[in-house]
């Protein structure tokens, strides 16, 4: 069987675009680092936010010497959290948000990083991150989550060490 040229050329340039193809995307999901977000957190109901032990009191935790656990809650049409006072973290330290819904789905989304996560209610999104410069970034909400939605955002402060409390 005789092929013609042409379509030897064709053949050999598809063969080599699916090669980079999946060589892209191997780099993409593996040499970049990149974590998805974790889903081995313990799942809580809605309406039992408020006696949680790690959402009833959201806050910031410092859990070791350059390491801090966030917990925030969203909720129509806030993070807390976030929108009532900033939440406030060091520079050069582990930050892992755990973020939880009270009503619907959310996103949580710190402007200007990789920081992006659904927020499904009973589920808990855990992300972990660093952040070495200080600054002030948003807080937003992707997911439309009611009429209010476009007002959803809140304030991530990130301080120099030296100034944090």
């Amino acid at each position: 069987m005789r092929i013609h040229r042409y379509e030897k050329l064709w053949l050999i340039a598809s063969l080599v675009l699916i090669v980079l193809f999946i060589t892209t995307v191997t780099y993409g999901a593996v040499g970049l680092g990149i974590q998805l977000v974790d889903d081995r957190e313990d799942p809580i109901a809605p309406a039992d936010i408020a006696d949680d032990e790690r959402f009833g009191d959201p806050r910031v935790e410092q859990v070791g010497e350059d390491e801090y656990e966030v917990y925030v809650v969203a909720g129509q049409f806030f993070f807390d959290p976030g929108t009532f006072e900033p939440i406030e973290i060091p520079t050069n330290s582990e930050v892992t948000f755990y973020v939880t819904s009270q009503d619907v789905i959310h996103s949580f989304t710190v402007a200007g990083t990789n920081v992006n996560t659904m927020v499904v209610p009973g589920e808990v999104a855990a992300l972990t991150v660093e952040f070495d410069e200080p600054g002030e970034h948003g807080i937003i909400c992707n997911e439309f989550c009611g009429d209010g939605h476009h007002d959803m955002e809140a304030e991530l402060v990130v301080v120099a060490e030296e100034e944090f409390e």
